[in-house]
């Protein structure tokens, strides 16, 4: 993993105690030709050639006298990404090659929880568009959209992915996935690190709002360029209040009505007295 450390491991199969003062011992990199680190007779510690390894790598005298020649390689960086070789010489016998080992380091770095933004209060089929976003991983990952209602994977063609190094030599990656709306939509992005077989996913539902029940359709909003407004819903007492009044109103003007031809009748017909 990026920043920290490793063992490449190179170990003398058969005996215990190795005199030193016959041996050198080497590690190096064949593509570019690089001196890691290495250790040559009657010298107190290893030695470095090249600065990028300096107090980086590490041979162990204690550990190489009983025949274990391993590298010690602290903070990792991606030039490390290498094949290293250990070569181990007998002085003694002609400088014969006792011991040689070729080590691959493979190099990784965990990529950011990915984080999903979400269009706000689309229409029934209308195109939205989801965006995912990672930073900092390594190698480059492989995004995938999921269908959470099903749990397939969405088209790829339904996505826009742009991965790119940033100046930490580590790659961000930007997922885009454009699909049509339906209220039960719930679509998941995941960011899949295959050397280090790991799955980075965040999950998004349009439709509801923090707090709110999942399946119950979230409180209807009135979006404007700056803010969203909730639409307060009429209150129970005040739409009865309404209703009463009106009812009131127009039971009065009825009656008065009523009482107006009730009079005319009655004068027209039964008054018999002077005008």
């Amino acid at each position: 993993m990026v920043g920290s450390s490793v063992e490449l491991s190179c170990i003398y199969p058969e005996g215990t105690n190795f005199d030193l003062n016959d041996f050198y011992v080497y590690w190096q990199i064949n593509e570019p030709k690089t001196v890691v680190t290495y250790y040559l007779p009657g010298n107190s510690s290893p030695r470095h050639e090249d600065n990028h390894y300096q107090n980086r790598a590490e041979l162990s005298l204690h550990r190489m006298e009983r025949g274990d020649f391993s590298l010690q390689l602290r903070n990792i960086t991606l030039q490390d990404e290498q094949r290293f070789h250990c070569v181990v010489i007998r002085k003694s016998k002609g400088l014969e090659r006792v011991l040689e080992v070729l080590v691959k380091l493979h190099v990784a770095a965990n990529y950011s929880m990915p984080v999903v933004s979400t269009p706000i209060s689309p229409s029934q089929d209308e195109e939205v568009t989801f965006t995912c976003t990672s930073t900092n991983g390594y190698p480059q990952p492989k995004v995938y959209w999921v269908n959470r209602t099903d749990n397939s994977l969405l088209d790829e063609a339904l996505q826009n992915n742009t991965v790119f190094l940033n100046e930490r030599g580590l790659y961000d990656v930007v997922s885009i996935l454009r699909v049509r709306w339906t209220s039960t939509m719930n679509v998941q992005c995941c960011i899949e690190n295959k050397l280090l077989h790991q799955n980075l996913t965040s999950s998004s539902q349009i439709g509801e709002t923090p707090g709110e029940t999942p399946g119950v359709p979230a409180t209807p909003t009135r979006v404007s360029s700056d803010r969203i407004t909730d639409i307060p819903p009429l209150k129970a007492q005040e739409s009865v209040s309404v209703i009463v009044i009106t009812l009131g109103i127009l039971a009065l003007i009825t009656g008065m009505a009523a009482g107006l031809f009730c009079r005319k009748r009655c004068s027209c017909g039964k008054y018999r007295g002077t005008r």
